[in-house]
């Protein structure tokens, strides 16, 4: 939603609280029927009604309830889109007005009413052209701006004029070999006339034809170099630059025409004096209805005037707006009270016809101008761009193509094995580590962490056990001397499991003082055993701690050994999302960037017009300020969070607002800056 349809809707609802003004006179509601119903009752009793006129009254309800549903159609409230296809402007004018120029001829229906309506009709379709027609000046201005800076970039470096110049250089050739030949076949066809019969027999042959053209193509070419002879003096850079400048100049000047016929649509278009918000004036409706006709007379003229001159790229700005203003003082002609009742029907059909022109021949005339003059003075088309590249690739085509079908399998391979690649990195480095991580948080038997089985180390602590209670029973002496009762027994295993072998080690140190003895009986041998054991247990016992650690910390190991795979997806995803999807934060950002530069191509504006005596922007200026200022609110849409947006949109109001002057505008643009500077960084 730009400003157009903000500014139509504006005037629209001015225009409709005009009718409220008048309302007593006029009919707005589908309810009119019942009153002409009731008056043709009336007329059926009265003694001196006549079957012409219930039918001129049955006419005159057909033809206001047809223009009521005109009206309906071309109003902004009741319609889906604010502005409406000029297809559907021009077909509701000419279906309802032919009707009404075909019952004023059949029935000589002059109603107040019916009048009243068609003003209103008329009035409406007035609106919606006016708003195609702003609609379309935006359009082709805003665009010039981008062509512009094309010709500045190609003036900025010679760099970029020398590639322009390789650019358009086959062009250059082409018009120059045209040129020879249209002058070379001028003078044949000038030789052959004069000559015609003395040449004939010579000429006769083809062979001569074509001697007698290639001489007449070097004379041409001769004659062409000395006319050329000024020029030859420049480079091909410098004349490149001129042509350039030549074309950035056009362009500039198209725009300021474009922007000044937009600027004074805007100023001095449609402007009723009524407030939508405010029905209840007490203004005089006659002097109101007089005002209004007067301001839609003015504003078709306008429009009309503004297409025929906008083209004209020979006048400055000044000049096509002193030529419209001029034009319009012409063409409006002051409403005359007396005889207003007569001229009101011919006026509006005449008016009607005036915008059905504007509809059907000005409006494409004016588009395809701009068209063609934006093509003529715009940047060269991509065939004049791009013709080096794409020259280059389709003479290196053959070798390309020659080259994958000779690489064709290592291809297929390569594409097969990245294809396998990918599959097993994700399989093995993603899903299987995290599906462990999943049956670690379930607590899944089969993904706990182990270094050693659960079993080992309860089965050799109760070995040794069992190792150091046989060495006891087998050997009293080191212990009591005695045969161990059951609680020995017991004691000797419990300091077993607390790691405590005396009975073995005190065996161990008798056998020591006799080495050879105690290998002889085997309890030298046996007491190292069990001290080897006893080291398995222990070993094993820390080996177990390490577990337990393991074990306490398995979901976080589960986590590290998902990183890698998760990192090196994510990674790949968004380079690829930056690659696809246009890096949305650069493009986040360049859009923040231009918002600024929107911001600051405003206040150069404002700070360079000239204001009038009043202060307020010229037409060229506010022109150019509105295609700022639309850009600006369709970046502005995609940057800006909702509730933001609304308040950046009032903001935008005043800064359109031309009655406000150059002063306040100014300070809006500064407030635009610091309040909304969080979304323009």
């Amino acid at each position: 939603m730009s400003f157009v349809t903000d500014h139509v809707s504006k005037v629209d609802g001015q225009l409709d609280a005009l009718q409220l003004l008048r309302q007593p006179s006029i009919p707005a509601s589908p309810e009119l029927p019942s009153t002409f119903v009731e008056t043709h009752e009336a007329s059926d009793v009265s003694e001196t009604s006549e079957r012409s006129s219930e039918l001129a009254e049955l006419a005159e309800l057909a033809q206001i309830l047809k223009i009521q549903a005109a009206i309906k159609a071309l109003s902004t409230a009741s319609s889906f889109s604010a502005l409406l296809r000029p297809e559907t402007i021009w077909a509701a004018l000419d279906q309802t007005l032919k009707a009404s120029v075909a019952n004023s001829e059949e029935f000589r229906v002059s109603s107040t009413q019916v009048l009243e309506l068609e003003w209103l009709l008329v009035s409406k379709a007035a609106i919606q052209t006016y708003g195609i027609i702003l609609n379309a000046l935006l359009e082709q201005t805003i665009p010039l701006s981008n062509e512009i800076g094309y010709w500045d970039q190609v003036l900025g470096s010679y760099r970029c004029t020398g590639l322009y110049t390789v650019q358009t250089s086959p062009r250059r050739l082409w018009c120059w070999a045209n040129d020879i030949y249209w002058d070379a076949w001028q003078r044949l066809q000038n030789v052959r006339s004069a000559g015609e019969d003395e040449e004939e027999a010579r000429v006769s042959l083809i062979s001569d034809c074509w001697r007698q053209f290639y001489g007449l193509v070097k004379d041409s070419m001769r004659d062409r170099s000395l006319a050329d002879m000024q020029s030859k003096f420049l480079s091909p850079l410098t004349m490149s630059r001129l042509e350039a400048r030549w074309k950035r100049n056009h362009l500039k000047r198209l725009r300021e025409m474009s922007a000044s016929g937009l600027g004074i649509l805007m100023d001095e278009g449609l402007i009723f004096d009524a407030d939508e918000e405010a029905p209840g004036s007490t203004k005089d409706p006659f002097n109101s209805k007089e005002e209004w006709r007067s301001v839609v007379s003015k504003s078709v003229s306008l429009m009309e005037m503004v297409l025929q001159n906008i083209n004209t790229l020979e006048l400055g700005a000044g000049e096509f707006e002193e030529t419209v203003f001029m034009s319009v003082d012409d063409d409006s002609q002051p409403p005359q009270h007396n005889n207003m009742e007569k001229q009101s029907v011919p006026q509006v059909v005449r008016l009607a016809s005036r915008l059905q022109e504007i509809l059907r021949f000005q409006i494409p005339t004016h588009i395809t101008t701009s068209t063609e003059l934006a093509t003529e003075y715009g940047r060269p088309s991509r065939l004049v761009r791009y013709w080096l590249p794409g020259l280059a690739l389709f003479l290196s085509s053959g070798s390309l193509i020659r080259i994958l079908v000779n690489s064709k399998a290592e291809i297929l391979t390569w594409i097969r094995e990245f294809g396998m690649t990918s599959m097993d990195f994700w399989n093995n480095w993603v899903v299987e580590p995290m599906k462990k991580v999943v049956r670690t948080i379930r607590h899944d038997k089969d993904s706990e962490i182990a270094i050693m089985s659960r079993e080992s180390l309860k089965g050799d602590r109760d070995s040794l056990e069992r190792m150091v209670i046989d060495f006891a029973r087998d050997n009293p002496n080191t212990s009591t001397g005695f045969p161990l009762t059951n609680s020995e027994i017991s004691v000797i295993r419990a300091k077993v499991r607390e790691g405590d072998l005396t009975p073995v080690l005190r065996a161990y140190e008798k056998d020591l003082r006799k080495p050879f003895m105690g290998t002889i009986r085997g309890d030298l041998v046996r007491a190292l055993l069990i001290q080897v054991q006893k080291t398995k247990v222990d070993v094993e016992l820390a080996v177990s701690g390490i577990d337990a650690l393991l074990k306490s910390q398995e979901l976080v190991f589960g986590f590290v050994g998902l990183a890698p795979g998760i990192l090196v997806s994510l990674s790949l995803s968004r380079w690829l999302g930056d690659v696809f999807a246009g890096r949305r934060g650069k493009v986040q950002g360049r859009k923040q960037g231009s918002m600024i530069r929107i911001l600051r191509n405003i206040d150069r504006i404002l700070s360079g017009s000239t204001p009038s005596e009043s202060g307020m922007l010229s037409y060229k200026d506010h022109g150019m300020l509105l295609c700022e200022v639309h850009i600006l609110r369709q970046k502005a849409q995609r940057v800006l969070p909702g509730e933001i947006h609304n308040e950046f949109l009032e903001e935008v109001k005043d800064l359109v607002d031309l009655r406000t002057g150059i002063e306040r505008q100014t300070r809006v643009v500064e407030r635009i800056r610091w309040a909304y500077s969080k979304w323009l960084r």
